[in-house]
């Protein structure tokens, strides 16, 4: 097994409030530019997506209020500020995709996950679309119908 690389065992980081709060019309998975600590507390699983978004400023597209811890064992000097803005990495035309979807009222961009792909950090962003209160009562509805069914299911097996 020689020259095989060692399987990522890294925690993906979800953003699970985002699923009940929006109604998610498209996905794009991009890179994050990040600094060392920062990517050494996304390996142990310290970070959080909740209350943060993206946007598209002069052309280039920045996740905001996303906090990654400061890593515990990097010197003070070279440690990072937590809920600083970052860049995520995209084509051209993909933030041109972005634009046009979300020029759409009512529409922002939501963090749904940090995880590793090939040793390197990616973000999967989502076009999202609020719900209201209603929407939200729908969904739990729907929700506990399915899980109903299911129990039911393994039951009669």
């Amino acid at each position: 097994m020689a020259g095989k690389r060692k399987e990522n065992l890294a925690p993906r980081i979800a953003n699970r409030k985002a699923l009940h709060d929006y109604f998610i019309t498209a996905k794009i998975e991009c890179g994050m530019m990040l600094v060392g600590s920062e990517v050494k507390s996304l390996r142990a699983g310290r970070a959080q997506l909740q209350d943060s978004w993206a946007s598209i400023d002069n052309g280039e597209l920045i996740l905001h209020g996303a906090h990654i811890d400061p890593y515990e064992k990097a010197a003070i000097v070279y440690n990072h500020e937590p809920k600083r803005d970052r860049k995520l990495l995209v084509h051209k035309r993909e933030i041109k995709k972005l634009v046009d979807q979300t020029s759409v009222k009512a529409t922002t961009l939501i963090p749904l996950a940090i995880y590793f792909k090939d040793g390197r950090a990616k973000l999967e962003l989502g076009v999202a679309r609020g719900k209201q209160q209603h929407d939200k009562r729908d969904t739990i509805k729907r929700k506990e119908i399915e899980r109903e069914v299911r129990r039911a299911m393994t039951h009669r097996q």
